[in-house]
């Protein structure tokens, strides 16, 4: 969907979540020194201005990220997270919020390859701009579904693979799922980052369950569901009550980080009383 811009939205609370996620993968695989590749396969900007008109449109990030943004009191991996977003603004301000190819950028080291994939053409030209003296990186402007096939298996046999499209068509539910079976296919050790919005759909609640099952089938190291909804739906059962992270061969550490961090995030970020989260596990 061309029509469709993240920079409406950057730095919300389903960011807040998903760049939590992705940080902390990006970490674990960084702890050893064999490089690794990670996979964007809808990458966007790269970077968005929240002083911008799109992000004032509805100030998306007033109620997520920037609600974090002076907290002293953050459980280590959000703010080891928040401290990325801060790299990000060397004045101190919060002026701009980092899409998932700048968080890469932020952690990723020179030996390790970045594979990022946006269609958009001006989003395209930004974050190529973004990224263009960044060794062992390539930015395409083609579909990052239809090209996922040729990026894996990694030469090193070590990855990560990020899925966030914007679900603007029903196919995308689809498309992922897809995906995921064919990557693990192709590569069943590889990390596989799966992002969701929460709606009332039937398409978005059966997303979940679906991706289990295509995980149990053939993931190595099973797989982790995190989901957190923070707002009600609006008088018709419209809006976006949250959103979700599946990972397939998630590292070991993920699930205890993320059971420090989730209490916090339905605190500050949630909306109304009934904001909650969901955590759950399998092992392989």
């Amino acid at each position: 969907m061309l029509a469709y811009r993240h920079a409406f939205h950057a730095g919300n609370h389903a960011d807040v979540l998903k760049h939590l996620v992705l940080a902390r993968v990006l970490r674990y695989l960084g702890e050893k020194d064999k490089p690794y590749t990670l996979v964007d396969t809808h990458a966007g900007a790269g970077g968005y201005s929240v002083e911008g008109r799109y992000a004032q449109k509805n100030a998306e990030y007033g109620s997520g990220i920037a609600r974090l943004w002076d907290r002293k009191d953050l459980p280590e991996p959000l703010a080891a997270y928040v401290q990325l977003v801060k790299d990000f603004n060397p004045d101190g301000q919060l002026r701009q919020y980092p899409g998932s190819p700048a968080v890469a950028n932020l952690l990723m080291r020179e030996a390790d390859r970045l594979r990022v994939y946006e269609l958009h053409p001006t989003d395209h030209r930004i974050l190529a701009s973004y990224l263009e003296s960044r060794p062992n990186t390539q930015v395409a402007d083609t579909d990052g579904f239809a090209s996922l096939k040729g990026e894996l298996p990694p030469p090193s046999r070590r990855g990560a693979v990020l899925m966030d499209p914007p679900y603007e068509i029903k196919t995308d539910y689809g498309k992922v799922l897809t995906a995921l079976r064919e990557g693990l296919q192709r590569f069943a050790d590889g990390v596989y980052m799966i992002w969701y919005p929460q709606l009332q759909t039937l398409e978005s609640a059966q997303l979940a369950t679906r991706l289990k099952a295509a995980a149990d089938a053939a993931a190595k190291k099973g797989w982790l569901h995190v989901r957190l909804t923070v707002a009600q739906p609006d008088e018709r059962g419209f809006g976006m009550l949250g959103s979700g992270m599946f990972v397939a061969n998630p590292p070991f550490t993920l699930h205890d980080e993320l059971q420090e961090c989730l209490p916090y995030l339905v605190e500050h970020l949630g909306q109304y009383d009934g904001a909650n989260f969901v955590l759950e596990q399998r092992a392989s």
